[in-house]
């Protein structure tokens, strides 16, 4: 996932990097609307958007962006006035957040806007392949394929950041977040081979010393 934070607090900018690394594969920082419209010229998969900036209203570019692209955006302010909230809604924003906030709820909210947004892209068809990540049902040809769930959330991984080259660390990391550090880099090859013999012919390209890519 790509995060662009646009605060220009950098002390709470950099407070909510922080408590999102674990989440992003690329964390962009913005301080006002200027940098943060040269950076949204690229693909970017959320925003987190204050308000009130230094040289303009967030709103407005909550507003631009909704009529340009879709990507999901997270008010952030002071003010906590039902209008302000209607407001910020009504500009397109997924959801509002008055400042102070607890970083854990933040990230909470996150991933709630997350799963609303991807819902729709919740099923997978390329190719040969079929993948319901929501029912898990996967499926090549047309028949279903039983994968484990570490399986699962490998493949998940690779599809959802398809076209980016995913390191072995941060595939790690993600799959075995509960004990990344004591899982051994061969268990992570051992699963893509699996994975590849259980659906042959996957676009699973080794990134050989980084990683691998799903190559759409």
């Amino acid at each position: 996932m790509k995060l662009l934070i646009v605060e220009d607090d950098r002390a709470l900018n950099d407070g909510i990097a922080l408590s999102l690394k674990a989440d992003a594969d690329v964390m962009l920082q913005a301080y006002t609307l200027a940098e943060a419209r040269k950076l949204l010229a690229g693909e970017v998969d959320l925003v987190i958007l204050d308000v009130n900036l230094p040289d303009g209203s967030g709103l407005s570019l909550c507003r631009e962006l909704r009529s340009s692209k879709r990507v999901p955006v997270i008010l952030l302010t002071a003010n906590d006035l039902e209008i302000d909230v209607v407001t910020g809604l009504e500009s397109g924003a997924d959801d509002y957040i008055t400042k102070p906030f607890s970083l854990m709820v933040l990230r909470a909210r996150v991933h709630a806007v997350l799963r609303r947004n991807n819902s729709h892209a919740a099923v997978c068809v390329q190719g040969r392949f079929s993948f319901d990540f929501e029912n898990m049902v996967y499926q090549v040809d047309g028949t279903a394929v039983e994968l484990s769930k570490t399986e699962q959330k490998l493949l998940k991984l690779l599809v959802t950041n398809g076209g980016q080259t995913m390191s072995r660390g941060l595939l790690i990391e993600r799959i075995w977040s509960d004990g990344a550090q004591f899982v051994d880099e061969n268990a992570l090859s051992v699963t893509m081979r699996r994975l590849r013999e259980k659906l042959p012919g996957i676009p699973v390209r080794t990134v050989y010393g980084i990683g691998y890519v799903w190559e759409k």
